[in-house]
């Protein structure tokens, strides 16, 4: 997820080191901390480890922190979702890996005040891709989507975080098309999908704490 500037879509291609190990810290402590709901989500339409990948994914990111803090912007998320691919099992570790190796990319094609907006949309659409998937087939890009439309249209860190918040909620409502819920059809509805609840914890952890940290 983004960091820097996103009330307003653009940030800086360069971070702040401490900006950038603050961040790590922060993803790692709210997936810690929402392991075993994750998994409790999972359980009901999947494998039930989503909770346990992700906070094996986010502890490796964070052993590398200090290595990842020091590199330029765009490198560090590259090398972060390249991480969360070796170490994230199951579905989210290609897609959130893919997630942050586009943004790496597109932010290191683009100039030092790239619109953050788009570059977010070209990994979105990239996620999409990689995954097969669709606005609407219960995943975390019914997230992720609503996010880049909340920062396209420049909204503030908290309406960001709401966004996310009540779009993995509203998972609950959809049919799962992709992945293992797939095979459970109209089973699947009444349960919100734990990619997307990741991703919205995610989101709103990012947005808070960028909120209360990031340079003015």
């Amino acid at each position: 997820m983004p960091a820097g500037g996103a009330a307003t879509g653009r940030t800086a291609v360069q971070a702040e080191p401490v900006l950038v190990a603050g961040l790590i810290e922060v993803c790692r402590a709210t997936i810690a901390a929402n392991s075993d709901h994750l998994c409790a989500l999972d359980r009901a339409i999947g494998d039930g480890d989503h909770g346990t990948n992700m906070r094996r994914g986010c502890e490796a990111v964070s052993a590398e922190g200090e290595s990842l803090s020091s590199l330029p912007f765009p490198d560090a998320m590259e090398k972060i979702g390249l991480t969360l691919v070796m170490n994230v099992g199951g579905a989210a570790g290609p897609l959130y890996g893919t997630l942050l190796m586009e943004i790496g990319r597109e932010l290191r094609k683009s100039d030092e005040k790239a619109d953050f907006s788009q570059v977010l949309k070209q990994a979105i659409d990239a996620v999409a891709r990689r995954g097969r998937a669709h606005a609407g087939d219960k995943t975390l890009l019914d997230v992720l989507y609503p996010v880049h439309a909340a920062l396209a249209s420049r909204s503030p860190l908290g309406a960001i975080a709401r966004r996310a918040e009540r779009s993995a909620n509203r998972t609950a409502d959809m049919k799962a098309m992709r992945g293992r819920a797939a095979y459970l059809g109209d089973r699947s509805i009444g349960h919100v999908d734990p990619g997307a609840s990741s991703c919205a914890l995610l989101t709103t952890a990012i947005c808070r704490y960028l909120g209360e940290h990031r340079p003015q």
